[in-house]
């Protein structure tokens, strides 16, 4: 790692990101004793302590709080910059940062492999977490979530398909208990409870002719993570609230069974978004006309299908 000039700068900002020398390392791809020698140089250069470190934290000082509100817009300008000037190759290259969240992660995969076969020079740095975060503070070039979570001050670029949210239970649950047949039934069935980034317990949302609905479920297990709901629910514990991409699979092999479908309404798909008051990264532009690309085929295929529905009735 450098030991002087924009490599003490990112170090700096890369511990001040994450609170860590070994997770900044990781970050940069560097040791994590090259990454300490950078941030003590600079240090012991301009005769200030910017971190407080102990055995078990590592946080800002006053000065270095300081410091990096005053670096960082600066070493963006200069990185916008070089990514201005390396847009002019025929081909991008260089990391792409995008924060999102698992699932969203898990519908975007095939954007992202067909991103990488197109582009071998680019490198994808994908962070996956259930929490919104300020992505421009947190040094990442683009978010993805869903619509309603993407901040206004962004550019959204839609694309997947439209979502359903999905109540499913296992055929054993059903074979002890009626299936409900209005959301107010949930208060009589056991439901896995999801548990939100913030802390909260997430209340199952319904909507049908303008009536909307919140159920508050009640049940023995609370979780945070949409593969153990699965679990959960396939072994007969209760009912889960999911959407339709994580319980298809599902559906389709009969080891569980949708109920309430008539009361949960299209939600809006994913968006990749990024901050609109700078250059656009090529690596980044390369991304959202692929997402345009994958949008437009979806659209064409959608066509056909209902134009062979029509002709098959």
């Amino acid at each position: 790692m450098k030991t002087s000039g924009l490599g003490e700068l990112e170090a700096v900002l890369a511990v001040a990101r994450r609170r860590s020398f070994r997770a900044a390392a990781t970050e940069l791809g560097v040791s994590t004793s090259a990454l300490s020698h950078a941030v003590a140089a600079l240090e012991a250069r301009i005769g200030v302590r910017l971190f407080n470190r102990t055995t078990r934290s590592v946080s800002l000082s006053e000065a270095g709080a300081q410091f990096v509100d005053s670096v960082a817009p600066a070493l963006s300008t200069i990185r916008d910059a070089i990514e201005q000037a390396g847009s002019f190759r025929d081909v991008p290259s260089g990391t792409l940062r995008i924060n999102t969240s698992v699932g969203a992660a898990q519908r975007a995969m095939p954007i992202f492999i067909a991103y990488l076969q197109r582009y071998p020079d680019m490198t994808l740095d994908i962070v996956t977490e259930g929490r919104l975060i300020d992505i421009v503070v947190d040094g990442f070039d683009a978010g993805i979530r869903i619509a309603e979570s993407v901040p206004q001050d962004m550019i959204a670029v839609p694309f997947g398909e439209r979502q359903r949210f999905a109540v499913v239970g296992s055929p054993a649950y059903f074979a002890q208990q009626k299936p409900p047949h209005t959301p107010a039934d949930l208060h009589a069935h056991r439901c896995i409870r999801s548990r939100m980034p913030s802390g909260a317990i997430y209340q199952w949302e319904f909507e049908r002719r303008g009536e909307a609905v919140r159920i508050d479920g009640k049940g023995p297990l609370t979780l945070d993570e949409p593969s153990l709901m699965l679990a959960a629910a396939r072994a007969g514990l209760g009912l889960t609230y999911l959407t339709e991409w994580n319980v298809a699979a599902d559906l389709q092999a009969g080891t569980l069974v949708r109920v309430l479908e008539d009361w949960t309404p299209p939600l809006d798909g994913l968006c990749l978004y990024y901050p609109g008051r700078r250059h656009v990264p090529a690596g980044l532009r390369a991304l959202i006309e692929l997402i345009r690309e994958s949008a437009d085929l979806q659209r064409t295929q959608r066509v056909s299908r209902t134009r062979s529905a029509k002709k098959s009735a």
